[in-house]
């Protein structure tokens, strides 16, 4: 297994992410979007993104893990996706991973003790079925989602044009 780092993370385009979410709102929804902007929140966020601020999120990471364990993809980001965005989405992947591993473990030594307890192959076998996630960074992060799309309320939600016209985020 490839140990993933800042470097390696899949990027998400913009374009890309408001087609996901869009072609999302006729099917069953499989896109979380984690939006861990602490203050600056305020002004605006992606239709339906999670807000877990930076500063909680390693506390709240057990619990986010559990909350998007159904999602096939998982979009993280901050203000401009440099530091926050791809840093909580590192942690986020590195603690699924261990989590994972960590339940894989204890579900193989539970199979073991059944098998032993009624004879070898006479078991009921648990089948532990982990869904491939992918989990994205979105490039540029809010800063450029609400360039294009700030104004858009199929996309935004709470957006507020003159907070950012004024400067006060970019």
């Amino acid at each position: 297994m490839a140990t993933t780092t800042i470097g390696t993370l899949n990027r998400l385009s913009a374009s890309a992410l408001s087609k996901m979410i869009l072609a999302e709102q006729v099917g069953d929804p499989t896109i979380a979007i984690v939006d861990v902007r602490d203050d600056d929140y305020i002004g605006g966020h992606i239709k339906g993104a999670l807000n877990f601020p930076s500063r909680t999120l390693d506390a709240m990471l057990p619990t986010l893990i559990r909350q998007l364990q159904d999602k096939q993809t998982v979009v993280f980001h901050c203000a401009l996706s440099q530091q926050r965005g791809p840093g909580a989405a590192l942690r986020y992947i590195r603690e699924r991973d261990r989590l994972l591993a960590s339940d894989a473990k204890k579900n193989k030594k539970k199979q073991q003790e059944q098998q032993d307890d009624e004879g070898a192959g006479a078991g009921h076998e648990q089948k532990t079925v982990v869904e491939k996630q992918v989990v994205y960074v979105l490039d540029r992060g809010f800063v450029g989602w609400q360039e294009v799309y700030g104004t858009d309320e199929r996309l935004t939600e709470g957006y507020r044009k003159e907070l950012w016209e004024d400067g006060y985020w970019g």
